[in-house]
């Protein structure tokens, strides 16, 4: 794991000692997908971290789009954030009850909005449970709190910036998808999509970003993971996935590795696998 740092990543331990800081916000970040038969609003309310917040993902979203859980617009989130209690001077701690599987979507969108005193909890619910620390069923009590929100535009890509990249070759787009269904082999879990990938891209799945305790892994061994894909880190970089939750691992394990430059491709494959006119690739990455 990597050292504690309350920007991107931090341990259980770090938590359990800074819980009761009077400027610490808590967000359960849970979000599953329909085949995992898991509802993350229901476990919120029978258990969580003492203070926690519950963050909808797919409510905290553009619900005009009809891609689902796009960004928010500026103006939801800040409302959404204030209602929750969240705002300037504060710092966040996202986790999820997967371990680690949609709290790094909650991260980005947080430093989409220019807010950066934000950290993803380094093996989530299941960690903390497995270590006995404490939890609750009553949500907090809130109290109102002004933020400024600054949109850092150049974090998120559309279609057309990413169809550009994947065109010039400029950038290293990386798809966090399964190796079957970024290769074709498995059909997309939505109905209508076209299943391959996006012509020039590279396949870092998100599990094996991680430890088997739901851990993240260390930032030599993302390297590692990384470089075996063929992904130049030289090169900026766009992450994509099947709908912009896990892609959102890879701009975590790439914040991680010191790369700083990366966006995500907030359509994924939901908003390319739909188009005919977008060119697909099947079988593995081209080198």
């Amino acid at each position: 794991m990597a050292c504690d740092d309350p920007k991107t990543l931090v341990s259980t331990e770090w938590l359990a000692a800074h819980l009761k800081d009077p400027d610490l916000r808590i967000l359960d970040g849970s979000w599953y997908l329909p085949t995992m038969g898991r509802d993350g609003r229901a476990e919120y309310a029978a258990a969580h971290i003492p203070g926690a917040r519950f963050f909808d993902i797919d409510e905290m979203s553009d619900q005009r789009s009809e891609i689902p859980h796009m960004a928010p617009p500026v103006e939801k989130f800040i409302s959404r954030m204030r209602a929750m209690g969240v705002g300037d001077g504060h710092q966040v701690v996202v986790y999820d009850g997967a371990g680690l599987f949609s709290a790094a979507r909650v991260w980005w969108t947080f430093r989409l909005m220019g807010k950066t005193d934000i950290a993803v909890l380094d093996g989530g619910f299941p960690k903390w449970l497995a270590e006995g620390r404490p939890v609750e069923d009553m949500a907090p009590m809130v109290r109102d709190r002004h933020m400024t929100v600054q949109r850092q535009a150049h974090l998120v890509k559309d279609v057309t910036q990413v169809a550009a990249a994947s065109k010039l070759g400029d950038h290293e787009i990386i798809d966090a998808r399964s190796p079957g269904r970024f290769e074709g082999r498995e059909p997309e879990p939505r109905p209508n999509l076209r299943s391959g990938h996006i012509p020039g891209s590279k396949n870092v799945h998100f599990a094996t970003l991680l430890n088997p305790d739901g851990t993240m892994k260390s930032p030599d061994a993302l390297r590692a993971l990384f470089a075996a894909a063929g992904v130049d880190l030289k090169k900026p970089a766009i992450t994509s996935c099947g709908s912009g939750v896990n892609g959102a691992m890879l701009n975590l394990a790439l914040e991680l590795v010191g790369h700083r430059n990366h966006a995500l491709y907030d359509g994924a494959w939901t908003e390319w696998g739909m188009y005919n006119d977008l060119a697909v690739e099947t079988g593995p990455a081209k080198c």
